[in-house]
């Protein structure tokens, strides 16, 4: 909760459910992460809030993308990016999206299969390409692996077949999972990336890029490593596998950047203990999981609250969305104690979401409306 947001939530009053992002604070991480990785290139993965402030402010800075669709790299080119600085960052591509990508100039793509790769070859014809693997996952609260990336060794012939197809094997990524706190993680996936670099080099094919994808975490309820100490293991971690002939860096946050930029305010639509005894009271939001907090399934992410009763007596409670669909809870195992005071008409703000909210809102499920967005 920035005081910008704290100030606009009281003078203002919005009415709820509703998403504030400081944009001033997407700067400031912006920044920590330049700090961290002075040798890495940032590209902003669009996909965690694509909201135009957001897009400008980032261009403003001097930031690259990594975009998930045509769409995307749309969004980008019209608050400014240039298409040098826009990588088509999804490895499942429709080839109308390669096709209309490679026209505005983007020149920087993604796969991990040769089915990918000869679309690439045919659509975006001569353009820098990079390999995704499959690298552990540990760690991450908000795992995603097995959809995408490629073993090592399906790797290594990809990208020497890329090469034949007249495309420019440029480079390999992976990506650890989201909300990632082990940076011991990245240290893993760098060595496999070295040993597959070397392996390359020896067959004549010298890559000249790594891309440490994202997964960088931000607080929600407990402190996580700092961004300074992942730039330290991040940083050894290459100079170890690489030596002094470090390759380009490349990284794409998008949580880290913009996640703790934003607080929703929700209204309690009931609280209630439906008649049992035992167990916890329910407090049903405006918002739930089909509302724009789909990261609370399996109770992943596990979001910081705060209401305007805090400092009385509290209570465990579980957290529900308001849908008739039995899949809209929150939290039920994980320990949430709010005041026992809390009765419906009164606010609840959810702090750190500024990423992966609004672009998981669904459209009026149930008929309800897509939370509103406000941009300070």
């Amino acid at each position: 909760m920035t005081l910008k947001i704290a100030q606009f939530l009281s003078e203002k009053q919005p009415a709820t459910p509703c998403l504030v992002v400081d944009v001033d604070n997407v700067e400031e991480h912006y920044h920590s992460m330049q700090a961290a990785l002075p040798s890495a290139r940032i590209y902003y993965a669009v996909k965690a809030n694509p909201a135009r402030p957001v897009l400008d402010r980032l261009v403003f800075l001097g930031a690259c993308f990594d975009a998930a669709s045509w769409e995307e790299v749309d969004l980008c080119l019209s608050a400014g990016a240039r298409p040098e600085n826009i990588s088509f960052g999804n490895t499942v591509k429709k080839a109308s999206a390669i096709k209309a990508a490679y026209e505005a100039g983007i020149r920087l793509f993604v796969f991990d299969c040769i089915e990918e790769l000869e679309k690439l070859a045919r659509f975006a014809p001569g353009a820098r390409v990079y390999c995704r693997l499959l690298v552990n996952n540990h760690g991450a609260e908000w795992p995603l692996s097995r959809k995408f990336g490629t073993t090592t060794e399906s790797a290594r012939e990809l990208l020497l077949h890329a090469r034949k197809l007249g495309l420019d094997p440029y480079g390999v990524s992976f990506h650890v999972g989201s909300q990632q706190i082990c940076a011991d993680a990245y240290e893993a996936a760098i060595v496999q990336v070295g040993t597959l670099l070397a392996d390359l080099a020896a067959d004549g094919l010298r890559l000249r890029m790594v891309n440490l994808g994202g997964g960088f975490p931000i607080r929600y309820r407990d402190d996580v490593p700092s961004i300074a100490h992942f730039g330290q293991v991040i940083q050894r971690a290459m100079k170890t596998n690489f030596g002094e002939a470090l390759p380009e860096i490349l990284v794409e946050p998008g949580r880290f950047i913009v996640g703790a930029a934003g607080v929703v305010c929700s209204e309690v639509v009931l609280a209630s203990r439906r008649g049992y005894v035992d167990g916890p009271r329910w407090i049903y939001l405006d918002i739930g999981r089909f509302g724009g907090l789909a990261e609370t399934e399996g109770e992943s992410i596990r979001y910081a609250l705060r209401t305007e009763r805090d400092g009385e007596e509290t209570e465990r409670v579980a957290l529900a969305g308001p849908t008739c669909d039995g899949a809209d809870i929150l939290y039920e195992k994980s320990y949430y104690a709010l005041p026992v005071t809390l009765e419906a008409g009164d606010r609840v703000q959810i702090l750190g979401t500024g990423a992966y909210v609004s672009t998981y809102c669904s459209t009026r499920f149930n008929g309800f409306a897509p939370l509103s967005e406000h941009y300070i």
